[in-house]
């Protein structure tokens, strides 16, 4: 006996065709789910670790600048100490200056010149007086130039000839003279001996 089937076969077989299409369409949306879920997690997790080190080193940053403020305050703070402490060195050296200023000035002035004002402002010295001549008046400014440590740059001022009057019946004449020097620091004029005595060695 012949069997023959006369129901839709191609149509049967279509249908499941399509249905295992479905299935698969549906289990591969569902596996590039879970993939893009993966690969979304991971970079979360990445992004978050970043964000985490970012956080920390913004800290250790923050951290970091307050330190390097407070090295530059204590660095000022050093600053000011040491020109405090030269200050007082200076001022501790200094008060000798007087004392040298006069010793210099009884050794190096000629024999004929006479200081009638001396007037120091700061380091620089004003000095007004009498010479026998122009002459005992060149060889004062080169003494203070050359012959002293403590002394330096005299400038001439003024030089004028002058009437000085000994007893009421003579006089005799004068040059009055103004000039101003540099007194030189006690450390100013070590350095100056120093130099000078290596040279001579």
């Amino acid at each position: 006996m012949i069997l023959i089937n006369l129901l839709p076969h191609r149509e049967a077989a279509r249908k499941r065709r399509r249905e295992a299409f479905q299935a698969t369409m549906v289990a591969s949306a569902l596996v590039g789910l879970v993939v893009a879920g993966a690969i979304y997690w991971w970079f979360q997790m990445m992004i978050e670790e970043q964000q985490a080190k970012n956080s920390f080193l913004q800290t250790e940053i923050q951290v970091l600048e307050k330190q390097i403020k407070e090295i530059a305050t204590i660095e000022e703070e050093i600053a000011a100490l040491r020109a405090r402490q030269k200050a007082v060195e200076d001022l501790q050296s200094d008060r000798n200056l007087p004392v040298h200023l006069l010793s210099e000035l009884v050794r190096q002035l000629p024999e004929g010149v006479y200081i009638t004002s001396l007037k120091q402002t700061n380091q620089t010295v004003a000095m007004q007086g009498m010479a026998q001549s122009n002459e005992r008046v060149s060889e004062m400014l080169r003494n203070l130039s050359n012959n002293t440590p403590w002394l330096s740059r005299p400038e001439l001022v003024e030089i004028v000839a002058r009437n000085v009057p000994l007893s009421p019946r003579d006089q005799r004449r004068v040059s009055a003279f103004n000039l101003r020097f540099q007194l030189m620091r006690a450390s100013e004029a070590q350095k100056a001996i120093d130099a000078a005595s290596a040279a001579g060695k």
